[in-house]
């Protein structure tokens, strides 16, 4: 495995396996690597000739009180997963490679990242967009593998590489969870012992939600009131928020129809965690009808 430090030399690697036609994957991470980013690498390594996973902790898309300080960062333990992993290149660069001198551009995508997520979190998605362009231009990737925990943000990334003919193809892998239904996350190590019993809450949830959707329910108000009744049971958590939304615009329903995403979000202290859940409307089940017997 070759680890590069440099955004020059990422780029150079990549036009010379480009000019071969080398199929180039790549997973953009943040580190602190799990279980559910080397899914991640697993599903791209059997899609690509090459593979590339990223390590950097962007500080552009954490908000002045958010934990971009104390993010874990373990490079020496990520670059042993993606070495037992068979990556090619493992690209760790520094900020200052990143963001030199003078960078004064960012990147925005308006309509998606209105909500949620960017709300609770406004410069957020903006350093999202941003940094994926750049490693996009770097990397120069056929696929980008993203994780579905952060729906909002596979959402974004897609319609940046859209809009700004990137020319990568951008796929979500499902997420990957803890056996009482946790989604993996890098923040998860912050959690006490007892905020640890706690979290299954957000995905006890939306699967409510989701179990009311697949039976039938089009009810929005009563799903909802039978996500918050489950949140409820927890009252060491904060809801920033849970809702039923259009899958590929992100905008909230009124009534249940077809395919759906249901996302949430909470804070357990000072830990915040996000969830989603992909539902398909079902044919509401009617009681059998009864004769009555001849008299």
């Amino acid at each position: 495995m070759r680890i590069i430090r440099s955004a020059s030399a990422m780029a150079r690697w990549s036009q010379a396996l480009l000019r071969e036609g080398v199929r180039i994957g790549f997973v953009p991470t943040m580190g602190a690597l799990h279980a559910g980013h080397r899914a991640l690498i697993r599903t791209a390594r059997l899609s690509s000739d090459a593979l590339v996973v990223s390590v950097f902790v962007n500080p552009t898309q954490f908000g002045p009180h958010e934990d971009f300080s104390r993010y874990p960062r373990r490079v020496t333990q990520d670059a042993a997963m993606c070495r037992e992993e068979g990556v090619d290149v493992f690209f760790a660069p520094s900020s200052a490679q990143m963001y030199p001198q003078n960078f004064q551009t960012s990147v925005a995508v308006d309509a998606l990242s209105r909500r949620w997520e960017g709300a609770h979190r406004p410069t957020h998605f903006g350093g999202v967009a941003t940094i994926v362009i750049k490693l996009l231009n770097m990397v120069r990737p056929r696929t980008a593998f993203f994780g579905q925990k952060d729906y909002q943000q596979v959402a974004v990334v897609r319609r940046l590489a859209a809009d700004l003919n990137s020319g990568t193809v951008i796929v979500c892998c499902p997420t990957i969870r803890e056996g009482d239904g946790l989604a993996m996350s890098s923040r998860n190590v912050y959690l006490t012992a007892a905020q640890r019993q706690a979290a299954p809450v957000l995905y006890q949830a939306l699967a409510t939600g989701a179990t009311m959707i697949r039976a039938g329910t089009t009810d929005m108000a009563r799903i909802r009131r039978a996500m918050l009744t489950t949140l409820a049971r927890q009252p060491s958590i904060h809801v920033e928020y849970v809702a039923v939304c259009d899958p590929d615009t992100l905008e909230p329903l009124t009534r249940v129809k077809g395919r759906v995403v249901l996302l949430g979000a909470m804070r357990l202290g000072s830990v915040r965690l996000i969830d989603n859940l992909i539902a398909k409307a079902g044919k509401k089940r009617r009681g059998r009808r009864t004769l009555n017997p001849r008299r």
